[in-house]
């Protein structure tokens, strides 16, 4: 295939932004979306230009590091992560523009690459146990329901992509926080830190300057690992649970 790209392309934080225009050709469609670009890159070197700057690490679809913005499309058309979305996604021809998470709690560090450390700063304020588990236990050894399992367990599939907050039109990480807090608040080693963890994760969340939620659903449709939205409301209950209990002290 031959391509069009329109790329995000930033010097630093501090330097102004905008698309440039590269023809990529050759592209089998058997390839992913990063693979592509390291084929733009390799030109853009052998040119003696600057490479396009992008984050990846595992390029399986576990890490979430691979942040792009795709046609519009937090990770693009399909509902998969970067690494995982493939050339035959596209057709000859096609122009695809390409640009980084756009939130206010995101900057821009180069390109394509941006700054969720906010993300981490959210889970540093809660998303932890201090229940002494030891090692692997036997297996039931720790008796949880099934629907507990299963509910911890869906939530515990977020990777942090950032796709949800790419993707909301306020900017907002529910999502992303509720998946943390219900992934732990259900299990029973989470249940010291229950209420402390929904109201420091959330308050840190807010001080990072995600935008509100509205329940638009779009964090829903843009998650690769398909956390539903009824995570949002099951942590305001838990929010809400948490906030009469410290008042009641």
């Amino acid at each position: 295939m031959k391509l069009t790209l329109r790329v995000w392309r930033q010097k630093n934080a501090d330097a102004d932004g905008a698309m440039s225009t590269y023809e990529v050709d050759g592209i089998s469609s058997d390839m992913s979306f990063l693979e592509m670009l390291d084929t733009l890159n390799e030109e853009l070197i052998l040119k003696g230009e600057d490479p396009v700057a992008f984050d990846h690490d595992c390029r399986e679809g576990i890490c979430g590091a691979c942040s792009l913005v795709i046609n519009g499309d937090a990770h693009g058309p399909e509902r998969t992560t970067t690494c995982q979305l493939h050339m035959r996604s596209f057709r000859d021809g096609d122009t695809i523009d390409v640009e980084p998470w756009r939130a206010a709690a995101f900057p821009v560090v180069k390109d394509l690459v941006v700054d969720r450390s906010a993300f981490d700063r959210i889970i540093q304020a809660g998303g932890y146990v201090t229940a002494p588990t030891g090692a692997a236990p036997e297996a039931h050894a720790t008796a949880v329901p099934k629907a507990d399992a299963d509910f911890a367990f869906e939530h515990a599939e977020c990777i942090g992509c950032g796709a949800c907050v790419a993707a909301c039109p306020n900017g907002a990480a529910m999502l992303f926080t509720s998946a943390k807090v219900n992934h732990l608040n259900v299990l029973p080693q989470g249940a010291p830190e229950r209420e402390t963890r929904v109201l420091d994760m959330v308050a840190q969340m807010d001080d990072e300057g995600f935008g509100g939620c509205t329940l638009t659903g779009e964090c829903a449709t843009a998650c690769p690992k398909g956390i539903p939205l009824v995570s949002i409301t099951s942590m305001n209950k838990e929010w809400l649970r948490a906030t009469r209990k410290a008042g009641k002290r």
